[in-house]
């Protein structure tokens, strides 16, 4: 929800990073590849508990992942890189829940497997959209620079960065957040395969 809002005033900075990255050579699979390497290390430091230093590694996941973007914009974005940089989000996601649930599994294990259950919703709804969206050469105009169109929600990019710092800040809190916010991907879903259908059943409709 919060993603249209929040894109146009990263992109300019991430376009200059971009930019210098490109001077010394660096490709946008690099970047991927490096910031998930990152996200990856704030597992095991979530499961110990050492949650701010984890914070600080799930924020430089997402600047690089705002970078690969930026930096594969000032060529041409390819579709193994799209590919590449969408899978290995979703496993970020996901993997950063279970670092909260390995931190405390007693209580935090059920709050865990609920939000990777409604992940689940919002990444397959997300994903087959993007498939028909393609093939009937549908487009969302509010994400242009994304490499995949997709609908958007209540919960989104920005929306779900936000609720991983509260994890970080709050880790008391994880279980009442994650549910929380697991009702607000549920509704994400549903709505998502509604409007989704609607969108593609009209495509068809349409064609000749």
């Amino acid at each position: 929800m919060l993603d249209k809002w929040t894109a146009p005033l990263i992109q300019p900075p991430l376009r200059k990073a971009a930019t210098w990255l490109k001077n010394y050579g660096i490709t946008p699979d690099q970047v991927t590849v490096t910031g998930f390497v990152i996200g990856m290390i704030a597992i095991p430091l979530l499961a110990f508990e050492y949650y701010i230093l984890a914070l600080i590694l799930i924020i430089g996941n997402r600047v690089f992942d705002g970078l690969d973007g930026a930096l594969a914009r000032l060529s041409t974005p390819s579709d193994a890189g799209g590919f590449l940089d969408i899978t290995l989000d979703f496993i970020f996601y996901s993997g950063i829940v279970m670092g909260f649930a390995l931190a405390s599994p007693a209580a935090n294990a059920v709050a865990a497997c609920v939000l990777i259950f409604s992940f689940m919703g919002t990444g397959a709804s997300f994903l087959a959209y993007a498939i028909m969206a393609e093939k009937h050469q549908l487009s969302d105009p509010h994400f242009k620079h994304k490499s995949l169109y997709y609908l958007g929600g209540l919960a989104e990019g920005t929306e779900t960065i936000l609720l991983f710092i509260l994890f970080c800040l709050l880790p008391d809190f994880f279980p009442e957040l994650a549910l929380g916010f697991a009702a607000i991907c549920m509704l994400t879903a549903t709505l998502r395969v509604w409007s989704g259908y609607q969108s593609i059943d009209q495509a068809e409709r349409k064609a000749p």
